[in-house]
């Protein structure tokens, strides 16, 4: 299938990066400057910023409560951006829709960024969130059943790498990992997948982009071979808690998302993967307008038995 027409019309308009080396801050705040006012954001019955103590430090995070209730699965999301973009407000959209369809409270980590947080700190803040909601389950209300981790792109690869941690240090209390068009390998050769040539211009993400954007987070000490930094390189990946894996049809990444699933089948590991046609790198948090891309909300609730 082509670029649905509506992600074409606007790939279409997006001017070609500057040249000279990239500016962190102009484009976080390039990205900030589109985030709506709160009152034209999706409404729930309460989102509260707070902080969660951890071991690699104080951690700022967002809790969207859906609606009242008793109790509630929880859902620790991760968001994306090469490791040295996004936040809670540019992604608050994807975390009150992870919210509303799933029924769970979403706790939303506004975890260390590259280039100002050396390699691990963005990790470990991530991995301490959910530890610290574990722990506080009573305080968040949790009904001690589902623990889950989402994330796109590279919130994805942070996914990928704390269901590993979690597995390494004995931690079993993750039920699900939800990875949208995860980042998995960070060595950037353009012959290890065949989505890497096939879309690698004209979709938005390119291929050619890949390295240069995540410059900022290998060069604060983050090895693409190290497991951690490229899940997708993890051995042995047995006993890691089920997975979907939701890809798009035209993003360089595609491949390695698709065989992270593969290989956790492999392992004894549920896994599924949802491909979707027409859409491209992002589609989650940027075209989840459209209703075929909005699905992919819901689709996470069914994978998470809440539908």
């Amino acid at each position: 299938m082509t670029l649905h027409p509506e992600i074409a019309k606007i790939v279409a308009t997006l001017p070609a990066p500057p040249p000279g080396p990239i500016d962190p801050a102009v484009l976080r705040a390039g990205e900030e400057a589109m985030v709506p006012p709160p009152a034209e954001r999706l409404p729930l019955h309460a989102v509260d910023d707070a902080t969660a103590h951890t071991p690699a430090g104080d951690v700022p995070v967002r809790i969207y409560t859906p609606v009242e209730a008793d109790a509630y699965g929880l859902l620790v999301y991760f968001h994306g951006g090469a490791f040295f973009l996004g936040s809670l407000d540019t992604h608050d959209h994807v975390a009150r829709s992870l919210a509303k369809e799933t029924g769970l409270k979403v706790i939303s980590v506004g975890f260390r960024r590259a280039p100002e947080a050396a390699f691990p700190a963005g990790l470990d803040d991530c991995y301490g969130v959910v530890r610290w909601a574990s722990e506080n389950g009573d305080a968040l209300g949790w009904d001690g059943r589902t623990l889950a981790i989402a994330g796109d792109s590279s919130g994805g690869t942070f996914v990928a790498a704390v269901a590993g941690m979690a597995h390494d240090e004995g931690f079993d209390r993750i039920t699900h990992q939800v990875l949208f068009y995860p980042s998995l390998d960070l060595d950037f050769d353009v012959d290890r997948y065949a989505s890497l040539r096939e879309n690698a211009e004209g979709y938005g993400l390119e291929t050619a982009g890949l390295a240069p954007f995540n410059a900022f987070y290998i060069d604060s000490g983050a090895d693409p071979a190290d497991p951690r930094v490229s899940p997708i390189k993890r051995e042995d990946l047995s006993g890691l808690p089920p997975a979907l894996v939701v890809t798009a049809e035209h993003d360089p990444l595609r491949d390695e998302g698709e065989l992270y699933a593969s290989r956790l089948r492999e392992a004894g590991v549920d896994a599924t993967v949802s491909r979707y046609a027409g859409a491209n790198h992002g589609f989650v948090q940027n075209f989840s307008w459209i209703p075929d891309y909005y699905r992919a909300f819901e689709e996470t609730a069914v994978f998470l038995g809440l539908r």
